[in-house]
Protein backbone atom coordinates (compact mmCIF):
# COMPACT_ATOMS: atom_id res chain seq x y z
CA UNK A 1 0.00 0.00 0.00
CA UNK A 2 2.92 2.02 0.84
CA UNK A 3 4.20 2.43 -2.73
CA UNK A 4 4.25 5.83 -4.09
CA UNK A 5 2.27 9.18 -3.96
CA UNK A 6 -1.06 10.79 -5.30
CA UNK A 7 -3.67 13.12 -4.28
CA UNK A 8 -7.66 11.89 -4.44
CA UNK A 9 -9.49 14.43 -4.68
CA UNK A 10 -9.24 16.81 -1.84
CA UNK A 11 -6.24 19.48 -1.39
CA UNK A 12 -4.27 19.11 1.86
CA UNK A 13 -5.51 22.07 2.93
CA UNK A 14 -8.59 22.64 5.24
CA UNK A 15 -11.36 24.51 3.25
CA UNK A 16 -11.59 28.22 3.40
CA UNK A 17 -14.61 29.26 4.89
CA UNK A 18 -16.86 31.69 2.95
CA UNK A 19 -18.10 31.63 -0.48
CA UNK A 20 -17.04 29.21 -2.82
CA UNK A 21 -14.77 31.02 -5.91
CA UNK A 22 -17.28 29.39 -8.34
CA UNK A 23 -20.30 31.02 -6.52
CA UNK A 24 -21.98 33.32 -9.04
CA UNK A 25 -21.45 37.28 -8.42
CA UNK A 26 -24.70 38.73 -6.78
CA UNK A 27 -27.24 40.90 -8.44
CA UNK A 28 -25.72 44.56 -8.03
CA UNK A 29 -29.03 46.38 -7.90
CA UNK A 30 -30.63 49.17 -9.06
CA UNK A 31 -28.75 51.67 -7.25
CA UNK A 32 -28.75 55.04 -10.07
CA UNK A 33 -24.83 55.17 -9.51
CA UNK A 34 -24.37 51.27 -10.06
CA UNK A 35 -26.65 51.29 -13.01
CA UNK A 36 -24.54 54.79 -14.48
CA UNK A 37 -21.67 52.17 -14.41
CA UNK A 38 -23.53 49.88 -16.90
CA UNK A 39 -24.42 51.90 -19.30
CA UNK A 40 -21.83 51.12 -21.82
CA UNK A 41 -21.46 47.83 -21.29
CA UNK A 42 -25.27 47.59 -22.21
CA UNK A 43 -25.27 49.73 -25.14
CA UNK A 44 -22.82 47.60 -26.28
CA UNK A 45 -24.61 44.24 -25.71
CA UNK A 46 -27.95 45.58 -27.15
CA UNK A 47 -26.26 46.74 -30.53
CA UNK A 48 -24.08 43.42 -30.84
CA UNK A 49 -26.65 41.44 -29.59
CA UNK A 50 -28.93 42.51 -32.44
CA UNK A 51 -26.35 41.81 -34.98
CA UNK A 52 -25.99 38.44 -34.30
CA UNK A 53 -29.65 37.85 -33.64
CA UNK A 54 -30.57 39.15 -37.18
CA UNK A 55 -27.84 36.18 -38.30
CA UNK A 56 -28.78 33.65 -35.88
CA UNK A 57 -32.32 33.97 -36.87
CA UNK A 58 -31.37 32.92 -40.99
CA UNK A 59 -29.10 30.48 -40.16
CA UNK A 60 -31.45 28.24 -37.68
CA UNK A 61 -34.55 29.19 -39.68
CA UNK A 62 -32.26 27.84 -42.50
CA UNK A 63 -30.71 24.76 -40.91
CA UNK A 64 -34.25 23.83 -39.01
CA UNK A 65 -36.69 24.30 -41.63
CA UNK A 66 -34.53 22.17 -44.05
CA UNK A 67 -34.46 19.49 -41.98
CA UNK A 68 -37.59 19.39 -41.87
CA UNK A 69 -38.43 19.44 -44.87
CA UNK A 70 -36.09 17.01 -45.54
CA UNK A 71 -37.21 14.96 -42.60
CA UNK A 72 -37.80 11.77 -44.88
CA UNK A 73 -34.99 11.09 -46.08
CA UNK A 74 -31.11 10.77 -44.03
CA UNK A 75 -29.59 14.02 -44.36
CA UNK A 76 -33.14 15.75 -42.71
CA UNK A 77 -32.42 14.61 -38.92
CA UNK A 78 -28.37 15.70 -39.17
CA UNK A 79 -29.90 18.84 -40.38
CA UNK A 80 -32.07 19.54 -37.21
CA UNK A 81 -29.68 17.87 -34.76
CA UNK A 82 -27.10 20.59 -36.18
CA UNK A 83 -29.36 23.56 -35.87
CA UNK A 84 -29.78 22.66 -32.02
CA UNK A 85 -26.04 22.21 -31.34
CA UNK A 86 -25.83 25.97 -33.37
CA UNK A 87 -28.79 27.04 -30.86
CA UNK A 88 -26.75 26.03 -28.11
CA UNK A 89 -23.57 27.90 -29.31
CA UNK A 90 -25.47 31.14 -29.55
CA UNK A 91 -26.76 30.78 -26.66
CA UNK A 92 -23.67 29.83 -24.97
CA UNK A 93 -22.89 33.57 -26.66
CA UNK A 94 -25.43 35.15 -25.13
CA UNK A 95 -24.87 33.94 -21.80
CA UNK A 96 -21.29 35.06 -21.87
CA UNK A 97 -22.09 38.79 -23.92
CA UNK A 98 -24.55 39.37 -21.14
CA UNK A 99 -21.69 39.89 -18.68
CA UNK A 100 -21.34 43.14 -20.46
CA UNK A 101 -24.37 44.66 -18.73
CA UNK A 102 -23.21 44.03 -15.25
CA UNK A 103 -25.64 41.60 -14.31
CA UNK A 104 -24.60 38.00 -12.67
CA UNK A 105 -23.55 35.05 -14.97
CA UNK A 106 -26.26 32.62 -15.70
CA UNK A 107 -25.25 29.24 -14.60
CA UNK A 108 -24.29 26.61 -17.62
CA UNK A 109 -27.40 24.15 -18.22
CA UNK A 110 -26.84 20.44 -17.90
CA UNK A 111 -26.36 19.34 -21.42
CA UNK A 112 -26.27 16.38 -20.87
CA UNK A 113 -29.02 15.33 -18.40
CA UNK A 114 -29.77 11.98 -20.52
CA UNK A 115 -26.87 9.73 -19.00
CA UNK A 116 -27.88 6.58 -20.55
CA UNK A 117 -25.91 5.18 -22.93
CA UNK A 118 -26.65 5.23 -26.46
CA UNK A 119 -25.34 2.29 -28.97
CA UNK A 120 -24.51 3.12 -32.50
CA UNK A 121 -24.63 6.11 -34.61
CA UNK A 122 -28.15 7.34 -34.35
CA UNK A 123 -28.12 7.09 -30.63
CA UNK A 124 -25.61 9.19 -30.32
CA UNK A 125 -26.69 11.44 -32.98
CA UNK A 126 -30.18 12.40 -31.39
CA UNK A 127 -29.32 12.62 -27.92
CA UNK A 128 -29.99 16.52 -28.31
CA UNK A 129 -33.12 16.27 -29.51
CA UNK A 130 -34.28 14.04 -26.04
CA UNK A 131 -32.76 17.41 -23.88
CA UNK A 132 -35.25 20.26 -23.97
CA UNK A 133 -32.75 22.61 -23.47
CA UNK A 134 -31.16 21.95 -27.24
CA UNK A 135 -35.75 23.20 -28.43
CA UNK A 136 -35.66 26.40 -25.60
CA UNK A 137 -32.48 27.33 -26.97
CA UNK A 138 -33.61 26.79 -30.55
CA UNK A 139 -36.61 28.75 -29.57
CA UNK A 140 -34.35 31.93 -27.92
CA UNK A 141 -32.72 32.22 -31.41
CA UNK A 142 -35.08 32.26 -33.99
CA UNK A 143 -37.89 34.22 -31.86
CA UNK A 144 -37.34 35.56 -28.63
CA UNK A 145 -33.58 36.96 -29.17
CA UNK A 146 -34.71 38.50 -32.79
CA UNK A 147 -37.77 40.46 -30.80
CA UNK A 148 -36.52 41.28 -28.01
CA UNK A 149 -33.08 42.82 -29.64
CA UNK A 150 -35.13 44.51 -32.43
CA UNK A 151 -37.34 46.12 -29.69
CA UNK A 152 -34.13 46.95 -27.13
CA UNK A 153 -31.62 48.15 -30.74
CA UNK A 154 -34.25 50.57 -31.50
CA UNK A 155 -34.60 52.21 -27.59
CA UNK A 156 -31.37 52.06 -27.19
CA UNK A 157 -30.78 53.70 -30.16
CA UNK A 158 -33.45 56.31 -29.69
CA UNK A 159 -32.68 57.02 -26.10
CA UNK A 160 -28.99 57.64 -26.86
CA UNK A 161 -29.77 60.15 -30.22
CA UNK A 162 -32.00 61.82 -27.82
CA UNK A 163 -30.28 61.84 -24.73
CA UNK A 164 -26.70 62.98 -26.38
CA UNK A 165 -27.93 64.93 -29.29
CA UNK A 166 -29.82 67.10 -27.00
CA UNK A 167 -27.29 67.74 -25.04
CA UNK A 168 -24.73 68.44 -27.97
CA UNK A 169 -27.57 70.26 -30.10
CA UNK A 170 -26.18 73.97 -29.16
CA UNK A 171 -22.63 72.79 -30.95
CA UNK A 172 -24.13 71.08 -33.83
CA UNK A 173 -26.64 72.89 -34.79
CA UNK A 174 -24.58 75.93 -35.72
CA UNK A 175 -23.50 73.97 -38.32
CA UNK A 176 -26.81 73.30 -39.89
CA UNK A 177 -28.44 76.07 -42.21
CA UNK A 178 -31.54 78.17 -41.02
CA UNK A 179 -30.10 77.78 -36.75
CA UNK A 180 -32.70 80.36 -36.51
CA UNK A 181 -35.39 77.56 -35.53
CA UNK A 182 -38.19 76.09 -37.32
CA UNK A 183 -41.82 76.16 -36.85
CA UNK A 184 -42.86 74.31 -33.80
CA UNK A 185 -39.82 76.29 -31.29
CA UNK A 186 -41.96 79.63 -32.69
CA UNK A 187 -45.58 77.57 -32.05
CA UNK A 188 -43.87 76.70 -28.43
CA UNK A 189 -42.90 80.78 -27.65
CA UNK A 190 -46.55 81.90 -28.86
CA UNK A 191 -48.24 78.85 -26.77
CA UNK A 192 -46.02 79.64 -23.58
CA UNK A 193 -45.78 83.29 -23.87
CA UNK A 194 -44.87 83.99 -19.98
CA UNK A 195 -42.06 81.71 -20.18
CA UNK A 196 -40.60 82.00 -22.93
CA UNK A 197 -41.44 86.01 -23.38
CA UNK A 198 -39.69 87.54 -26.86
CA UNK A 199 -37.19 84.89 -27.52
CA UNK A 200 -36.29 83.49 -30.82
CA UNK A 201 -37.95 80.92 -31.95
CA UNK A 202 -34.37 79.05 -32.48
CA UNK A 203 -33.72 79.94 -28.91
CA UNK A 204 -36.61 78.23 -27.61
CA UNK A 205 -35.93 75.30 -29.90
CA UNK A 206 -32.69 74.98 -28.64
CA UNK A 207 -33.28 75.18 -24.67
CA UNK A 208 -36.59 72.72 -25.49
CA UNK A 209 -34.08 69.80 -27.10
CA UNK A 210 -31.08 70.13 -24.26
CA UNK A 211 -34.35 69.77 -21.72
CA UNK A 212 -35.09 66.93 -23.67
CA UNK A 213 -31.92 65.70 -24.09
CA UNK A 214 -31.20 65.85 -20.00
CA UNK A 215 -34.17 63.85 -19.20
CA UNK A 216 -32.88 61.03 -21.62
CA UNK A 217 -29.86 61.02 -20.36
CA UNK A 218 -30.56 61.23 -16.83
CA UNK A 219 -33.49 58.60 -17.34
CA UNK A 220 -30.77 56.48 -19.82
CA UNK A 221 -29.46 54.45 -16.83
CA UNK A 222 -32.88 53.07 -15.59
CA UNK A 223 -34.09 52.44 -19.22
CA UNK A 224 -30.92 50.24 -20.35
CA UNK A 225 -30.83 48.11 -16.85
CA UNK A 226 -34.39 47.79 -17.55
CA UNK A 227 -33.42 46.57 -21.18
CA UNK A 228 -30.39 44.66 -19.88
CA UNK A 229 -32.90 42.63 -17.07
CA UNK A 230 -35.09 41.98 -19.72
CA UNK A 231 -32.87 40.41 -21.58
CA UNK A 232 -31.06 38.53 -18.51
CA UNK A 233 -34.42 37.18 -17.53
CA UNK A 234 -35.29 35.58 -20.70
CA UNK A 235 -31.76 34.17 -21.48
CA UNK A 236 -31.72 32.57 -17.76
CA UNK A 237 -35.09 31.15 -18.64
CA UNK A 238 -34.12 29.63 -22.22
CA UNK A 239 -30.46 29.31 -22.35
CA UNK A 240 -29.62 29.19 -18.69
CA UNK A 241 -29.75 26.99 -15.96
CA UNK A 242 -33.21 25.27 -14.64
CA UNK A 243 -34.09 24.15 -10.88
CA UNK A 244 -34.45 20.63 -12.77
CA UNK A 245 -30.78 20.46 -13.49
CA UNK A 246 -29.99 20.97 -10.01
CA UNK A 247 -32.50 17.74 -8.99
CA UNK A 248 -31.25 16.12 -11.76
CA UNK A 249 -27.66 16.67 -10.50
CA UNK A 250 -28.22 15.55 -7.20
CA UNK A 251 -30.02 12.31 -8.26
CA UNK A 252 -27.06 11.18 -10.56
CA UNK A 253 -24.91 11.98 -6.90
CA UNK A 254 -27.01 10.77 -4.96
CA UNK A 255 -26.96 7.19 -7.19
CA UNK A 256 -23.73 6.99 -7.72
CA UNK A 257 -23.13 7.45 -3.69
CA UNK A 258 -25.55 4.65 -3.17
CA UNK A 259 -23.17 2.68 -5.29
CA UNK A 260 -20.30 3.65 -3.54
CA UNK A 261 -21.71 2.41 -0.12
CA UNK A 262 -22.79 -0.78 -2.07
CA UNK A 263 -19.39 -1.15 -3.55
CA UNK A 264 -17.68 -0.08 -0.11
CA UNK A 265 -19.82 -2.51 1.54
CA UNK A 266 -18.63 -5.58 -0.50
CA UNK A 267 -15.50 -4.86 -0.94
CA UNK A 268 -15.23 -4.52 3.93
CA UNK A 269 -17.10 -7.84 3.75
CA UNK A 270 -14.88 -9.55 1.71
CA UNK A 271 -11.84 -7.88 3.40
CA UNK A 272 -12.83 -9.31 6.14
CA UNK A 273 -13.66 -12.67 5.52
CA UNK A 274 -9.80 -12.60 3.79
CA UNK A 275 -8.61 -11.47 7.27
CA UNK A 276 -10.64 -13.53 9.34
CA UNK A 277 -9.81 -16.98 6.80
CA UNK A 278 -5.65 -15.69 6.88
CA UNK A 279 -5.46 -14.98 10.52
CA UNK A 280 -7.35 -15.77 13.73
CA UNK A 281 -9.13 -18.83 11.80
CA UNK A 282 -5.17 -20.30 10.95
CA UNK A 283 -3.99 -19.65 14.66
CA UNK A 284 -7.51 -21.43 15.89
CA UNK A 285 -6.99 -24.48 14.11
CA UNK A 286 -3.13 -23.99 15.04
CA UNK A 287 -4.58 -24.00 18.72
CA UNK A 288 -6.81 -27.10 17.84
CA UNK A 289 -4.27 -29.27 16.55
CA UNK A 290 -1.92 -27.62 19.83
CA UNK A 291 -4.67 -28.76 22.42
CA UNK A 292 -4.88 -32.23 20.79
CA UNK A 293 -1.22 -32.73 21.20
CA UNK A 294 -1.23 -31.65 24.92
CA UNK A 295 -3.90 -34.06 25.54
CA UNK A 296 -2.05 -36.67 24.23
CA UNK A 297 1.16 -35.91 25.88
CA UNK A 298 -0.77 -35.22 29.10
CA UNK A 299 -2.55 -38.76 28.79
CA UNK A 300 1.14 -40.03 27.87
CA UNK A 301 2.85 -38.40 31.46
CA UNK A 302 5.28 -35.96 29.35
CA UNK A 303 4.95 -33.14 31.62
CA UNK A 304 8.06 -31.02 30.00
CA UNK A 305 6.25 -31.39 26.49
CA UNK A 306 2.93 -31.12 27.76
CA UNK A 307 4.25 -27.71 28.99
CA UNK A 308 5.78 -26.43 25.74
CA UNK A 309 2.22 -27.04 24.05
CA UNK A 310 0.35 -25.26 26.68
CA UNK A 311 2.64 -22.01 26.35
CA UNK A 312 2.58 -22.30 22.79
CA UNK A 313 -1.60 -22.77 22.98
CA UNK A 314 -1.54 -20.09 24.78
CA UNK A 315 0.07 -17.46 22.34
CA UNK A 316 -1.91 -18.28 19.45
CA UNK A 317 -5.04 -18.13 21.97
CA UNK A 318 -3.30 -14.62 22.70
CA UNK A 319 -2.69 -13.70 18.68
CA UNK A 320 -5.85 -14.80 17.74
CA UNK A 321 -7.35 -12.62 20.19
CA UNK A 322 -5.22 -9.74 19.24
CA UNK A 323 -6.44 -10.00 15.74
CA UNK A 324 -10.09 -10.42 16.57
CA UNK A 325 -9.52 -7.11 18.25
CA UNK A 326 -8.27 -5.30 15.52
CA UNK A 327 -10.48 -5.96 12.76
CA UNK A 328 -13.18 -5.49 15.38
CA UNK A 329 -11.79 -1.74 15.08
CA UNK A 330 -14.51 -0.82 12.46
CA UNK A 331 -17.05 -1.82 14.66
CA UNK A 332 -18.27 1.60 16.35
CA UNK A 333 -17.25 0.68 20.50
CA UNK A 334 -19.85 1.14 23.35
CA UNK A 335 -17.89 4.50 24.15
CA UNK A 336 -18.73 5.84 21.17
CA UNK A 337 -22.67 5.93 21.88
CA UNK A 338 -22.27 6.61 25.50
CA UNK A 339 -19.89 9.79 25.02
CA UNK A 340 -19.83 10.58 21.87
CA UNK A 341 -17.09 10.77 18.94
CA UNK A 342 -14.24 12.92 20.59
CA UNK A 343 -13.87 10.33 23.60
CA UNK A 344 -13.87 7.59 20.96
CA UNK A 345 -11.00 8.48 18.93
CA UNK A 346 -9.47 9.57 22.55
CA UNK A 347 -9.86 5.85 23.27
CA UNK A 348 -8.90 5.11 19.86
CA UNK A 349 -5.65 6.44 20.17
CA UNK A 350 -4.86 4.91 23.39
CA UNK A 351 -5.02 1.28 21.99
CA UNK A 352 -2.90 2.31 18.98
CA UNK A 353 0.57 0.88 19.26
CA UNK A 354 1.84 4.50 18.34
CA UNK A 355 2.12 7.46 19.68
CA UNK A 356 -1.39 8.94 18.67
CA UNK A 357 -2.17 13.23 19.63
CA UNK A 358 -5.38 13.26 19.22
CA UNK A 359 -6.90 17.68 18.54
CA UNK A 360 -10.85 17.51 18.75
CA UNK A 361 -12.95 20.80 18.67
CA UNK A 362 -14.60 21.27 21.63
CA UNK A 363 -17.86 21.42 19.53
CA UNK A 364 -17.34 18.02 17.50
CA UNK A 365 -20.19 16.17 19.49
CA UNK A 366 -22.81 18.38 19.21
CA UNK A 367 -21.98 19.01 15.78
CA UNK A 368 -21.92 15.37 14.23
CA UNK A 369 -24.65 12.88 13.90
CA UNK A 370 -24.32 9.69 15.23
CA UNK A 371 -24.62 7.85 11.67
CA UNK A 372 -21.42 10.34 10.57
CA UNK A 373 -19.83 9.61 13.79
CA UNK A 374 -19.70 5.96 13.01
CA UNK A 375 -18.43 6.27 9.94
CA UNK A 376 -15.32 8.44 11.28
CA UNK A 377 -14.50 6.60 14.03
CA UNK A 378 -14.11 3.52 11.11
CA UNK A 379 -12.44 5.67 8.90
CA UNK A 380 -10.00 6.80 11.87
CA UNK A 381 -9.61 3.52 13.22
CA UNK A 382 -8.73 2.30 9.37
CA UNK A 383 -6.43 5.14 9.07
CA UNK A 384 -4.31 4.42 12.58
CA UNK A 385 -3.81 0.81 11.38
CA UNK A 386 -2.77 1.43 8.22
CA UNK A 387 -0.09 4.33 10.11
CA UNK A 388 1.00 1.10 12.19
CA UNK A 389 1.40 -1.37 9.65
CA UNK A 390 2.89 0.04 7.03
CA UNK A 391 4.50 3.51 7.97
CA UNK A 392 6.93 2.56 9.96
CA UNK A 393 6.59 6.01 11.98
CA UNK A 394 6.78 6.50 15.62
CA UNK A 395 4.07 8.93 15.87
CA UNK A 396 0.78 10.27 14.65
CA UNK A 397 -1.43 13.34 14.90
CA UNK A 398 -5.34 13.56 14.46
CA UNK A 399 -6.95 16.63 14.19
CA UNK A 400 -10.67 16.45 13.65
CA UNK A 401 -13.52 19.74 13.37
CA UNK A 402 -16.50 20.64 11.68
CA UNK A 403 -16.36 23.28 8.69
CA UNK A 404 -18.64 25.97 8.35
CA UNK A 405 -21.64 25.44 5.48
CA UNK A 406 -21.40 28.16 2.99
CA UNK A 407 -23.40 29.04 -0.15
CA UNK A 408 -22.05 25.98 -2.56
CA UNK A 409 -21.48 23.49 0.49
CA UNK A 410 -23.04 21.94 3.52
CA UNK A 411 -21.46 21.76 6.67
CA UNK A 412 -18.97 18.92 7.17
CA UNK A 413 -16.38 17.04 9.36
CA UNK A 414 -13.05 17.01 8.40
CA UNK A 415 -10.45 14.12 9.53
CA UNK A 416 -7.34 14.36 9.11
CA UNK A 417 -3.73 12.01 9.88
CA UNK A 418 -0.72 12.86 9.96
CA UNK A 419 2.01 10.55 10.31
CA UNK A 420 6.07 10.88 10.42
CA UNK A 421 6.74 7.68 8.56
CA UNK A 422 8.12 7.08 5.44
CA UNK A 423 5.19 8.20 3.22
CA UNK A 424 4.67 6.49 -0.41
CA UNK A 425 0.65 5.86 0.75
CA UNK A 426 -1.61 5.48 -2.18
CA UNK A 427 -5.14 4.08 -2.75
CA UNK A 428 -4.69 0.96 -4.34
CA UNK A 429 -7.86 -0.93 -5.74
CA UNK A 430 -8.95 -3.47 -3.48
CA UNK A 431 -6.36 -2.04 -0.39
CA UNK A 432 -7.44 -0.44 2.57
CA UNK A 433 -7.51 3.63 0.91
CA UNK A 434 -9.07 2.66 -1.89
CA UNK A 435 -12.28 1.16 0.25
CA UNK A 436 -12.00 4.20 2.49
CA UNK A 437 -12.42 6.39 -0.50
CA UNK A 438 -15.69 4.18 -1.88
CA UNK A 439 -16.76 4.59 1.84
CA UNK A 440 -16.23 8.30 1.72
CA UNK A 441 -18.18 8.25 -1.84
CA UNK A 442 -21.60 6.46 -0.18
CA UNK A 443 -21.70 9.53 2.18
CA UNK A 444 -20.87 12.36 -0.27
CA UNK A 445 -17.62 13.08 1.46
CA UNK A 446 -14.15 12.64 -0.40
CA UNK A 447 -10.76 11.28 0.55
CA UNK A 448 -7.23 12.78 0.25
CA UNK A 449 -3.87 11.37 0.51
CA UNK A 450 -0.77 13.40 0.43
CA UNK A 451 2.60 11.04 0.88
CA UNK A 452 5.37 11.81 -1.13
CA UNK A 453 8.41 9.32 -0.82
CA UNK A 454 10.33 10.12 2.60
CA UNK A 455 7.35 10.94 4.70
CA UNK A 456 5.01 12.59 6.27
CA UNK A 457 1.76 11.30 5.42
CA UNK A 458 -1.12 13.60 5.44
CA UNK A 459 -4.53 11.52 4.91
CA UNK A 460 -8.05 13.42 5.51
CA UNK A 461 -11.81 12.74 5.12
CA UNK A 462 -14.38 15.45 4.39
CA UNK A 463 -17.42 13.92 5.21
CA UNK A 464 -20.53 16.74 4.74
CA UNK A 465 -23.05 16.91 7.42
CA UNK A 466 -26.11 17.09 5.45
CA UNK A 467 -27.18 16.57 1.79
CA UNK A 468 -26.06 19.59 -0.08
CA UNK A 469 -28.84 21.89 -1.57
CA UNK A 470 -30.38 21.42 -4.60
Amino acid sequence: MYEESMTVERPTAPRAAGPALTAPRPDPGWGYASLWTRVPGTALYVIVRFAIATLSISLLSALFFAGVGTIVIVIGLPLIVLSLLVARGLGVADRYLLLLTGLPFIREPEWDRDRTPRVGFWGRLTLPLRNPHYWSSLLHGTLVSIVLSAVSFAIVVGWLSAGLGGLTHWFWSIFIPDAEGGEWGRYVAEFLPWVFGTWPPGVVEGVLIFIAGVIFTATMPWVFGALARLHHGAAGALVGRWPSDDLAVELRAETAARGAAVRAEDEGLRRLERDLHDGPQQRLVRLQFDLAALERRAAAGDGDAAAQLAREALAHAQGALDELRALSSGVAPPLLQDRGLSAALHGLAATSPLDVRVEAAPELDAAVPSDIARNAYFVAAELLTNAAKHSAARSVTMRVWTAAATESEPAALDLWVVDDGRGGAFAAPGHGLEGLAQRLAGLRGTLSVDSPAGGPTRIGAHIPLAAPAG
